[in-house]
């Protein structure tokens, strides 16, 4: 028996044990040789479709007219980095955009005091009297 063969039994043998465990539940419907599909619902009540595929990838090409072997393994490694990446560039994003909302804020409180020389004038504001702080006593009756 061929390879092609031999990964065909595979992915058809794969694809049963799925149907056989989703026919439970569902109605399960061939679509092609490698997959199948089948109704479900999303939180909201809508019906929609989920297509499961099965596959046994053969490698990738060595130039000598072969494939090396394909590394499932490493694969799920290099998943594994792409997700970290994904989550270190978004934490990135959010600090450069919190960093940039406090400097527009020191901004604001900067064009405020400039707003208040303009208007007040720099004696004024050196010589005004700072306000009283709150010294009221917690009432007593409260606990």
């Amino acid at each position: 028996m061929g390879q092609q063969a031999l990964n065909n039994e595979l992915r058809n043998s794969i694809l049963s044990q799925i149907v056989d465990f989703f026919k439970q539940d569902n109605d399960v419907l061939p679509i092609s040789a490698s997959e199948i599909t089948m109704p479900v619902v999303d939180s909201e009540g809508n019906e929609k479709f989920a297509i499961i595929k099965v596959s046994i990838p053969l490698g990738t090409r060595n130039g000598q007219g072969g494939y090396d072997p394909y590394d499932g393994y490493a694969q799920a490694e290099e998943w594994k980095l792409v997700v970290a990446d994904k989550v270190d560039k978004k934490a990135a994003s959010a600090e450069k955009k919190a960093r940039a909302e406090q400097e527009r804020a020191r901004k604001r409180a900067a064009k405020k005091v400039i707003h208040q020389l303009n208007t007040e004038g720099f004696q004024a504001l050196i010589h005004k009297p700072e306000p009283e702080p709150d010294t009221k006593q917690p009432d007593a009756t409260t606990t």
